[in-house]
């Protein structure tokens, strides 16, 4: 199992999930955040941490969220490692 950060992250990019996670799981893309399934480890800290509640367990991500399971999987391994102190997109 893991963990995937869906739509309601983008263009928010909160990181209070950042601060939480206790090992490098989460990666930076330009507007949103993503979790790389090889590093998480379903310690499921960050859930309520994200005010957006956009980070689920892949077991109970919503249907119409599928597709971001891949699509953390997919960019995770070519993105930075989000380290919390982005600008946070939804308040500028």
């Amino acid at each position: 199992m893991t963990h995937v950060v869906t739509s309601a992250c983008v263009q928010c990019k909160y990181q209070d999930c950042v601060h939480v996670c206790p090992v490098e799981a989460f990666k930076e893309a330009k507007d949103y955040l993503v979790i790389d399934p090889d590093e998480c480890i379903d310690c499921a800290a960050c859930i309520p941490e994200c005010p957006k509640e956009a980070i689920y367990a892949d077991s109970d991500l919503p249907d119409e969220e599928m597709d971001w399971l891949e699509k953390n999987e997919r960019e995770s391994p070519e993105l930075p490692i989000a380290e919390g102190n982005s600008p946070v997109l939804a308040d500028s």
